[in-house]
């Protein structure tokens, strides 16, 4: 899955001219983490929640010159070294990013021009959504060899079982060179299935005897 199916391209954005006041308002209005700043139509900054609380007057104390913040441009307060992705990029990849950096949201960027924008929330839907989470499935973890066709052959006895696959990971097992295929099944009961990956001499390591079957 790439950015462009997933991303939002009704942004609101600001100018560098934009009042610290102003933001707020719309970060409150739209509810809303974090605003692009765009200068004839090119990125050149971001400004974030965390960024105008930080810039706020604290409620505690009262100064002669708290309205004067709320009138200072958010050119002074923005983020200018922006983290950016491209609409063709892959979910994952601009998920590695997001965690990479400990930011909150990617606008995304094409030919110099702001085109859309992705949230945390945004990647952790479309994830939950391509593991196939949000569907009545079945986790199945099973063992195989790293080889070639390793995958193709568990594969096959699911199609076998007449038992359709919502996603399959891949990952490390905890005695390398092995490695751990993750398979969401499009069944609530597992067990028929499980029993056909025994009897062809697949290591099934989840659902454990007696355990949880979901």
């Amino acid at each position: 899955m790439r950015i462009e199916d997933i991303m939002r391209k009704k942004v609101i954005t600001v100018s560098p001219s934009t009042s610290i006041g102003e933001a707020l308002l719309l970060l409150r209005t739209n509810r809303i983490r974090h605003l692009p700043v765009l200068e004839e139509e090119r990125l050149v900054g971001l400004v974030s929640d965390r960024d105008l609380r930080d810039a706020l007057p604290s409620h505690l104390l009262t100064h002669e010159d708290d309205d004067m913040i709320l009138q200072k441009p958010v050119s002074d307060i923005m983020s200018k070294q922006v983290i950016t992705a491209h609409p063709l990029d892959f979910i994952e990849d601009a998920a590695a990013q997001v965690y990479e950096h400990k930011i909150g949201s990617l606008p995304i960027v094409e030919n110099e021009r702001l085109v859309g924008m992705i949230t945390e929330s945004d990647l952790f839907s479309s994830l939950i959504e391509l593991f196939g989470v949000n569907r009545p499935s079945s986790h199945i973890e099973v063992q195989v060899d790293d080889r070639v066709g390793a995958l193709a052959e568990v594969s096959q006895v699911f199609r076998d079982a007449h038992v359709n696959i919502c996603s399959v990971l891949v990952y490390p097992a905890q005695n390398p060179p092995q490695k751990n295929l993750v398979f969401r099944a499009q069944t609530i009961d597992p067990r028929p299935l499980i029993q056909k990956l025994n009897d062809k001499g697949f290591t099934v390591v989840w659902p454990k005897e007696g355990g949880s079957l979901l």
